[in-house]
């Protein structure tokens, strides 16, 4: 019997966490893995938002990080996008779940990637680097998003091609989907990018946004703070230059508060 399994009754007594059942584990890299989950009918949250999730340590004591949500707030389960830190306090034991075992999840969603947080617009720019594409994962499968959006455009920055994690899902699978197909298929455009690697986009995203290359690839026009709507997600050093090639352009950042022209998070460097 494992410790989560010892401590379910006081965990749910406590009100802090859900214990969920791991339903799927898919190793995509030695440094990356997605996973899903039960999820309990109470909870609910906007797609885009993160959640504390973790295990339960030897002493008894939750060890937590915050994750980006991946499924969409519709799905009955809940899907998670890490990566694997072969020291790190919880992705060193998260990475070898299994089906079957059992994780907390924090009852509380919260995050600014939230459609609420942007004014309406034409386009939908969701930039991301790493696991940063957990909350587009979530939202590019959001019927919402393309109610209120005429484009909606995912951008994928890694390292090295075999990071490029769920590039069918978003190149073709979600327009050929039997239920939301015929909503995505015309709408959604995916653009992958590489770093370190020859790949048909190479570059960081922030270069490929200022050479214009990335609205020619896309065939649309310029960031036009009138019209494009922007979510960034990513490491800490590529959100500084996102930001502030956004604010160059004229772009207020918003809130669920103040709804704006962007909206950002950083990717959680989970340990």
């Amino acid at each position: 019997m494992n410790d989560v399994s010892l401590v379910q009754p006081a965990l749910k007594a406590s009100g802090a966490f859900f214990v969920e059942t791991v339903t799927w584990v898919q190793h995509w890299t030695d440094t990356l893995f997605s996973f899903r989950t039960t999820r309990d009918a109470a909870l609910r949250f906007s797609s885009g938002q993160f959640v504390m999730v973790g295990l339960m340590k030897d002493d008894g004591k939750p060890l937590l990080r915050a994750y980006s949500i991946a499924s969409p707030s519709w799905h009955e389960e809940l899907e998670f996008y890490s990566i694997k830190v072969p020291d790190g306090p919880l992705t060193s034991r998260l990475q070898n779940i299994k089906v079957g075992d059992q994780v907390l999840i924090g009852r509380k969603p919260t995050g600014t990637l939230v459609l609420d947080g942007l004014k309406p617009g034409k386009r939908l720019y969701m930039l991301g680097t790493g696991t940063g594409l957990a909350p587009w994962l979530s939202l590019a499968r959001d019927p919402e998003v393309y109610d209120r959006f005429d484009d909606v455009i995912v951008t994928h920055t890694v390292r090295r091609i075999a990071d490029l994690n769920y590039a069918g899902l978003l190149d073709h699978e979600l327009a050929q989907d039997e239920i939301l197909g015929e909503l995505i298929g015309p709408k959604l455009k995916y653009y992958p990018t590489v770093t370190r690697e020859p790949f048909k986009t190479q570059g960081r995203i922030t270069d490929l946004i200022a050479s214009g290359q990335m609205f020619r690839d896309l065939g649309l026009p310029p960031f036009n703070p009138a019209e494009d709507r922007v979510m960034l997600c990513g490491g800490p050093s590529v959100l500084v230059d996102l930001k502030q090639q956004l604010l160059d352009l004229g772009y207020v950042e918003g809130s669920l508060a103040s709804p704006g022209d962007f909206v950002l998070e950083r990717a959680f460097v989970e340990t």
